[in-house]
């Protein structure tokens, strides 16, 4: 076989005892930042009803997480090649347990809706300087590991979204503020990150903080100018746009447009991530079993079938099965792309970040862009425009194939 990340492998040495450890540091770290993220985006209508927003103003004040992750990308890569992964992780988690905690305290005790949106681009900016040195620490653990583990991670991400939905419904039902229930996880998340990130390798973390500045940003403009890198990203930004709008919108939509409360919404959203979960889980063994190329356009095209039967089943059980798909369909895409742009582990910091920052801008564009269709057609038929962004992105999957020289010869 061609490549040991891209079909089955021969069987492998063991693996140091380290590298074990950094995978089990690499989760716990995925798994705290989805607790964080999933917790915010389960008290989304919550924070709508306490700051009476129409679904227009709720899309700019989403915006403003999304807009404090793209400026965190573009520095990101130099950050975690300055600092190493476990120093970037830790730094970032501070940030997002401070945005936490100002969004909850300025939603629930002040209706203070500019002081939201600084506690969001906070939280925004930490989660984008995470999400780059911790996909970075993984690949790096993947390469060791010799097999497809990065999907992995990214369950552990869904894990931690399922643990913040269900503590969002539970929170929700039980009418817990908001200003006591993000607060409290931020110290919980923050300390676990911690500890999480003690595992991290050492090596990488030693050798990116190599080379002068001036180098490392001339690298990190090169990697701009690279097809393949920009083509990846493309393909993550509409895998981001695909799982972003669930993650925003889901629960509004389902509130809305099917006319459950908001504890219900939150279980909805809760289905979609425990379908990213299962099929993050599964699809590390599909992938060393059938490559990336065909893996990813199945589930490219359950994700667009799935989207598609949560909008127009008309019905809410009917509507939930196509959630559920929707979230199995779209589980592989952003994992499989980070895995793509760090094919190279030597560039992989600059060009996990230049893929990120393209695919953070579903992100930033995503939010207002349904939130105005939002106002005009309602929320629930906006999210007819997952399924046709999905279908010609068919079309850049074959760019996931590891490049020839990072494949190693065959056994």
């Amino acid at each position: 076989m061609s490549n040991t990340l891209d079909a089955p492998a021969a069987r492998r040495p063991p693996v140091p005892r380290p590298v074990l450890a950094a995978r089990t540091g690499v989760a716990v770290v995925f798994a705290l930042n989805g607790l964080a993220v999933a917790s915010w985006f389960s008290r989304v209508p919550a924070v709508r009803e306490a700051l009476d927003l129409n679904p227009g103003r709720l899309g700019l004040l989403l915006l403003c997480m999304s807009v404090g992750a793209l400026l965190a990308m573009p520095a990101a890569g130099l950050v975690t090649q300055r600092i190493g992964p476990a120093r970037t992780v830790v730094v970032a988690t501070v940030l997002v347990a401070l945005g936490m905690t100002v969004a909850g305290l300025a939603t629930g005790l002040a209706g203070w809706v500019v002081g939201v949106g600084v506690g969001l681009a906070a939280f925004g900016f930490g989660s984008g300087l995470c999400d780059v040195a911790m996909n970075v620490e993984g690949a790096a653990v993947e390469k060791r590991l010799g097999r497809t583990i990065m999907p992995r991670f990214h369950a552990a991400w869904s894990l931690g979204s399922v643990a913040g939905a269900g503590l969002g419904a539970g929170a929700a039902r039980l009418g817990v503020p908001i200003e006591v229930h993000l607060p409290v996880l931020a110290v919980l998340i923050l300390t676990g990150t911690v500890l999480g990130a003690r595992a991290f390798l050492s090596a990488p973390a030693e050798s990116t903080g190599a080379g002068e500045p001036a180098a490392r940003r001339r690298a990190l403009l090169a990697v701009w100018r690279e097809p393949r890198t920009l083509l990846v990203g493309l393909l993550v930004l509409v895998m981001a746009f695909t799982e972003g709008s669930a993650n925003d919108w889901l629960a509004v939509a389902f509130v809305d447009g099917y006319g459950v409360d908001e504890a219900v919404g939150a279980l909805v959203f809760g289905v979609f991530v425990v379908g990213m979960t299962l099929g993050r889980t599964a699809g590390t063994v599909a992938i060393d079993r059938w490559g990336r190329v065909p893996v990813l356009f199945g589930t490219i095209g359950l994700a667009s079938a799935g989207a598609a039967l949560a909008v127009l089943a008309g019905s809410g059980p009917l509507a939930v099965v196509g959630v559920a798909l929707w979230g199995i369909g779209a589980s592989l895409g952003f994992p499989v792309g980070m895995s793509a742009a760090a094919d190279d582990e030597d560039k992989a910091p600059a060009r996990v970040s230049v893929v990120a920052v393209i695919g953070y801008t579903a992100f930033l564009a995503g939010p207002p862009l349904l939130g105005f269709l939002g106002d005009h057609f309602g929320v629930l038929n906006a999210l007819g425009l997952v399924p046709l962004l999905l279908l010609p992105t068919l079309a850049l999957v074959p760019v996931l194939r590891p490049p020839a020289a990072t494949a190693p010869p065959a056994r």
